[in-house]
């Protein structure tokens, strides 16, 4: 049987299955985990609930963090993704598996975890609210949220009709056409109606306290050129949508995919870096302890 669409995304068509835009996708993704880990604060016993886990990148990264009284629990929506944690771990007894969507953890009992990490989760979810308070729910008094979240918004208002970050280009009219495939359905809206400070509100409204959020928006900022344009077409942006390559075949003629065939291959031929932009968040909270457990923990109070 294969895999579900969210598995079949992550192994092959998130890159177009190829080596190099892996090992390109990889850079960010390390930075992502190390941003969402350090704003974890792990200590070595601590108890990780890794949402949305999919092949393990965090869970996998607070593992190598963690020291053998700790534990992670990786939770996702898909039963195949979390087949391949399974073989990954390799019998790692600091793992446990869990399906769940990010807004019903039913299987993770009250205050039973001391940190629930995430990397782009809430935007596919249409129940955000929800997986907040769930996250609270699970955590023990005194636990951590830290999430990451691409804030897509932003790139969609600035830049509608630009997928591939060439810009005003000569194709720019062709370009805008495999734009509006994407936007033509429902599977997209979770992941355009919130930005950075729906994230704040949902953590304070959910009870949660010590809530920062880190934000970076990049606006045509210079990136990496396109090495492979075939390769590029196989890739789909996100799971719930066709790839580059599905996407021009829908909205083209066969004289218009010819013409940006034409166009980007000489692209790629020439070195030409493309343009970012983007938006990202990072956010950090904290599930309140008792205040006699404050009054013990903080320094200097007391007679």
């Amino acid at each position: 049987m294969a895999p579900d669409k969210w598995a079949q995304w992550l192994l092959t068509r998130r890159d177009g299955d190829s080596a190099g835009l892996r090992a390109r996708h990889a850079r960010d993704l390390a930075a992502f985990r190390d941003g969402v880990l350090d704003g974890a604060a792990l200590a070595a016993d601590d108890v990780v609930l890794d949402v949305g886990c999919g092949t393990g990148l965090i869970g996998f990264g607070a593992l190598d963090r963690l020291g053998p009284a700790g534990h992670v629990i990786f939770s996702d929506v898909s039963p195949d993704v979390l087949d391949e944690c399974r073989r990954t771990a390799g019998g790692d007894v600091r793992c446990s598996f869990v399906v769940a969507p990010a807004h019903d953890l039913t299987g993770i009992a009250d205050a039973s975890v001391d940190v629930v990490t995430t990397r782009s989760v809430l935007i596919y979810s249409d129940r955000k609210a929800a997986a907040f308070a769930e996250f609270l729910r699970v955590l023990r008094p005194g636990g951590r949220i830290s999430l990451f979240e691409p804030i897509n918004r932003f790139a969609e208002r600035l830049r509608l009709d630009d997928p591939f970050g060439t810009g005003n280009s000569p194709v720019h009219d062709l370009v805008a056409k495999v734009g509006d495939v994407y936007r033509s359905g429902e599977t997209t809206r979770p992941m355009m109606d919130f930005d950075e400070r729906d994230l704040v509100d949902w953590a304070t409204a959910a009870g949660f306290e010590a809530v920062e959020l880190d934000y970076r928006a990049r606006v045509d900022v210079p990136a990496d050129p396109i090495e492979d344009w075939e390769a590029l077409k196989r890739v789909a942006p996100n799971p719930l949508v066709p790839t580059y390559g599905e996407a021009i075949a829908a909205a083209l003629t066969d004289d218009e995919r010819a013409r940006l065939d034409t166009y980007m291959t000489a692209l790629v031929a020439a070195g030409t870096p493309t343009r970012r932009t983007m938006a990202t968040a990072f956010l950090r909270a904290r599930r309140p302890a008792p205040a006699t457990a404050r009054r013990r923990a903080a320094p200097g109070v007391g007679t």
